[in-house]
């Protein structure tokens, strides 16, 4: 594959809608798990959800980057300033580190016939590389780190500990067996 990543603004919103489908990825989240409410969440899950993710974008906020095999989206990470994702501050374990200014890896999406060929290591690269050119100087992570060898995907949506190992990060904090902290300084 010959990957190309570009920033989600409005004039690639189709690429972005076209990739989630009609379920907006799992369950109708459109990736605003992280950046509302569990209750708002919840209740604006499907349409909802995407109506506000799409107000995300089209503000001139850039939510996250998309991979492209060619013409054809197949991925998605969610990268931005962590203050855009108010939820991870109600999260025990996901706590800040310290007090210094990070931007946050909250999410991924890949296309079925995607999967499973590192498209996540390489979305994690992109955003590094995307986060540097904006002025970011830690990236962090949040992913999971299963005690099962092999879990469904939709229970690893926040990326593998191992994606984000491969891809330079590194652990810095873990409150849970299964959720470590992880930061790529730059």
């Amino acid at each position: 594959m010959n990957l190309e990543f570009h920033s989600v603004t409005p004039d690639r919103w189709d690429d972005f809608e076209e990739l989630f489908g009609e379920r907006g990825a799992c369950g109708g989240c459109w990736c605003m798990s992280w950046r509302l409410a569990r209750s708002d969440f919840d209740r604006l899950k499907g349409e909802g959800n995407k109506n506000a993710m799409r107000a995300i974008v089209d503000s001139g906020n850039i939510p996250g980057i998309l991979a492209y095999d060619g013409e054809t989206p197949v991925g998605w990470c969610s990268v931005a300033p962590r203050t855009e994702f108010p939820r991870l501050e109600r999260t025990r374990v996901l706590q800040p580190v310290d007090d210094k200014p990070v931007w946050s890896i909250t999410c991924f999406f890949v296309a079925k016939s995607h999967r499973r060929k590192g498209i996540t290591v390489k979305l994690l690269e992109a955003a590094v590389e995307y986060a540097e050119k904006r002025g970011c100087t830690i990236l962090e992570g949040y992913p999971y780190e299963p005690r099962q060898p092999k879990l469904p995907d939709p229970f690893v949506w926040t990326g593998l500990a191992s994606a984000f190992r491969k891809a330079g990060f590194r652990e810095v904090l873990r409150r849970s067996d299964t959720r470590p902290i992880m930061r790529y300084c730059l």
